[in-house]
């Protein structure tokens, strides 16, 4: 699994993303992992995966996807994760944990890389 890694603060946070093109509905079907640690603990104390369906233009080829969809998926699904850490682990009642906003388009090469068409 394909991570990359970004630190906040005493996080240590990392993101997947996988894509899944299916050629018949012309839907995107995006999984964003998202795993935070702080730099004691090897495991992960939070871990999330989301899945977001995104339709296209009926007849829309796997090649002629736009390259700003992207990294655009990723900038619109990561505010909904963010908002559900933060929301977990306040109802668990122990200090939440707020993500910063952060500047994922670096993400949008491994995410082309990691997209399949079926």
């Amino acid at each position: 699994m394909t991570f990359q890694k970004k630190t906040s603060n005493s996080l240590d946070i990392a993101f997947s993303p996988f894509g899944k093109f299916i050629s018949k509905k012309s839907v995107f079907e995006l999984k964003f992992k998202v795993a935070a640690h702080n730099g004691e603990v090897a495991d992960a104390f939070v871990e999330i995966e989301c899945i977001a369906f995104f339709k296209f233009e009926d007849g829309l080829q796997f090649e002629n996807i736009p390259t700003y969809f992207y990294r655009n998926s990723i900038a619109l699904i990561f505010p909904y994760v963010r908002a559900f850490i933060s929301t977990v682990t306040l109802q668990a009642n122990i200090p939440p944990i707020i993500l910063p906003t952060m500047n994922l388009s670096s993400l949008e090469i491994p995410l082309k890389e990691n997209t399949v068409n079926i």
